[in-house]
């Protein structure tokens, strides 16, 4: 027997890559709604009820609005907004954040898929502060620079579909200004974190990967840790992971730039830890697709997991 799968909003840039992923395969059938009746909230209420996996690909409201129509219990929910990233009631959807999360995701019947920038954030952190190298107390700086398509239609239309007397969009924006980025509580929360972190999030002009890089002081993490310690913790968490690629501390001293294109098409996530050592500065840096390990990809990871219930 087939599962029966509905995307809520598949018309977006992540319902259409998920759309795109999940075509042609034979263990699941797509329900779709034709044009006319995708708006209807009774129509979409009943495919909702009806299909055995939802996957909610949707603005925050609307998702909260969706996962409430669902009166079937038998229904699972696969949520890629950030509207329940941190509701205790949710399971969260990132199955490396720790040993045993891909079966609790296995397990669930609501899943809220991680936000982009948080997957690279976590997948650094969360390893260091379970080791008790990385204080949860540390006050941590974020930087991250996402490809275009992480604004969504509305950042791929300004750059691929606008009118030809309309202004290029700027090269580089720096935005989340007013410090209050809706990813900054998952962020804290999953990597379970004491102080809030500093998020500074950039589109680039390109149209999709991630480079996400956090800066750290050796004098400021658990007395006696070395470049070598933060390397081992994150080489321990991921020795199983086929998912996570993570460069040899060679391989990453070898580097003479980050590129954020570097793993597009792809649903890998590749982390390296940098550093100065005469100085004791460390970089940790990931990179990764933001349509990929950081949205879609993530998604159908997820949806794979219930699929094989382990």
């Amino acid at each position: 027997m087939t599962t029966l799968v509905f995307i809520d909003g598949d018309q977006g840039t992540t319902g259409l890559q998920i759309r795109a992923r999940l075509a042609g395969r034979t263990d699941i059938q797509l329900l779709s709604l034709p044009e006319s009746e995708r708006k209807q909230p009774e129509r979409r209420a009943q495919a909702l009820n009806d299909c055995d996996i939802a996957l909610l690909c949707l603005p925050d409201e609307a998702a909260r609005e969706a996962a409430g129509w669902v009166r079937n219990p038998a229904v699972r929910i696969i949520d890629a907004s950030s509207a329940h990233r941190t509701d205790a009631a949710w399971t969260y959807g990132l199955p490396e954040l720790c040993p045993g999360q891909a079966a609790r995701i296995a397990g669930s019947r609501r899943i809220s898929n991680p936000g982009c920038y948080p997957t690279g954030a976590l997948a650094l952190l969360r390893p260091l502060v379970d080791a008790g190298l990385l204080p949860a107390s540390l006050p941590l700086n974020i930087h991250a620079v996402s490809g275009y398509s992480g604004r969504g239609r509305a950042g791929v239309d300004a750059h691929e579909q606008r009118a030809a007397d309309a202004p290029a969009p700027p090269p580089f924006q720096v935005y989340g200004l007013g410090l209050a980025h809706k990813h900054v509580p998952e962020i804290q929360q999953h990597a379970g974190l004491r102080a809030r972190p500093f998020f500074v999030p950039a589109y680039g002009a390109f149209r999709q990967g991630i480079v996400l890089t956090v800066p750290l002081h050796l004098r400021q993490l658990a007395p006696g840790t070395t470049v070598a310690a933060l390397h081992a913790a994150l080489q321990a968490r991921y020795a199983a992971t086929p998912r996570v690629q993570l460069l040899s501390l060679a391989e990453a001293a070898a580097l003479d730039h980050l590129d954020p294109t570097a793993l597009n098409s792809t649903d890998d996530l590749r982390l390296a830890v940098l550093a100065n050592e005469a100085q004791g500065q460390v970089l940790l840096a990931a990179v990764f697709d933001n349509l990929g390990k950081g949205a879609a990809g993530a998604a159908v990871q997820n949806l794979d997991l219930l699929l094989r219930g382990a």
